[in-house]
C-alpha cells in the first residue's frame, strides 16, 4: 500500500512518461555526460595528455555538481514539468557521475570493481531510504519536493555507478568499448523481455534498465571520444557533445513529452 503526500493531487507530476522516446533519450543524454564530462577533464584541464589530471577531475565534478545543484533547486521549485529542464537535470547528472566516478576510480585509487561496488550500495541505499520514507519509489510519486530529493540523489548515484561500470567491463579482459556496450545492450534487451513477457515488478526494472542505460552510453560514449590506439575512434569530444546535444534538443522538440500519470 502506496502512502502518499496529502498535496500530492494538486501537484503534477514533474518527470516524462516513461516511452520508447524516454529511452533513446535516456541513452543519448548519457553518452552526452560521458563526452561532455571527458572534453571538460581530458581536454580543457588535462590539455592534450589522453587522461586528465587528478585535480581536473576533482576541478570537474565540482563544475558539474554546481550545476548538477543549481538545476535540482529549479527543478523542485518548478510547477510543472518543462522538458528542457528535465533534461538538463538529468544532463547534469550524467556529467557529474562521470567526472566524480573516474576520480574515485583513477585519482583515489579506488579501483572499477571497489567503486563500482560502494556506489552500488548507494543506489540501493537510496532506493531502500527512499520506499521507506514515502512508501514508493515509482516515478508517478515525483511531485513533491521531498519525493524529488530522493529521486534526483538516486539519480545521481545510479548514474555514478553507471559510469563505474561501464569502465570497468570495457577495460577489463580486453571486452573494448563496443563489446562493454553490447553486454549492457543485451542486459537492456533482457530487461525489456522480462516487461514484456513476465509480470515482474514494473518499479525495479525501470530503475534497473535506468542503471544499465547509464554504462550503455559511457561506453559508446568513450567508443566516440578515446584515442585509436585505445579502442576508440578519436573524434572531438566537443564536436561530439554539440551533436548530441541538437538531437537531443531536437527530439525533444519533435516529440513533445508529458509528465507521468500520477499514482492513484
Amino acid at each position: 500500500m502506496h502512502i502518499r503526500d496529502s498535496n500530492l493531487d494538486a501537484i503534477v507530476t514533474k518527470v516524462p512518461q516513461v516511452t520508447i522516446l524516454f529511452w533513446i533519450i535516456k541513452i543519448l543524454a548519457t553518452t552526452l555526460g560521458e563526452t561532455g564530462g571527458d572534453a571538460v577533464t581530458m581536454s580543457w584541464l588535462g590539455e592534450t595528455t589522453p587522461d586528465a589530471k587528478p585535480e581536473g577531475y576533482l576541478i570537474g565534478t565540482a563544475i558539474f555538481g554546481v550545476i548538477f545543484i543549481a538545476a535540482v533547486l529549479v527543478q523542485i521549485r518548478a510547477k510543472k514539468f518543462h522538458p528542457f529542464l528535465y533534461w538538463l537535470t538529468i544532463v547534469a547528472t550524467t556529467t557529474v557521475g562521470t567526472t566524480l566516478a573516474d576520480y574515485c576510480d583513477r585519482s583515489l585509487g579506488i579501483g572499477y570493481a571497489g567503486g563500482s561496488a560502494i556506489l552500488l550500495i548507494c543506489v540501493i541505499a537510496s532506493l531502500l531510504i527512499w520506499q521507506r520514507s514515502t512508501g514508493s519509489i515509482s516515478i508517478e510519486t515525483v511531485s513533491t519536493p521531498r519525493v524529488e530529493i530522493f529521486y534526483w540523489v538516486t539519480i545521481m548515484f545510479s548514474q555514478t555507478l553507471g559510469t563505474a561500470l561501464g569502465d570497468w567491463v570495457a577495460d577489463t579482459n580486453d571486452v573494448g568499448y563496443l563489446g562493454a556496450a553490447a553486454v549492457f545492450g543485451g542486459l537492456l534487451l533482457l530487461t525489456a523481455l522480462l516487461y514484456y513477457l513476465t509480470s515482474f515488478s514494473r518499479v525495479i526494472l525501470f530503475w534497473a534498465a535506468f542503471i544499465l542505460t547509464r554504462p550503455l552510453g559511457a561506453t559508446v560514449g568513450d567508443f566516440l571520444d578515446k584515442p585509436i590506439a585505445q579502442g576508440g575512434l578519436a573524434l572531438s569530444r566537443y564536436t561530439a557533445s554539440l551533436a548530441l546535444l541538437v538531437v537531443i534538443v531536437a527530439l525533444i522538440l519533435i516529440f513533445p513529452q508529458k509528465p507521468a500519470s500520477k499514482a492513484h
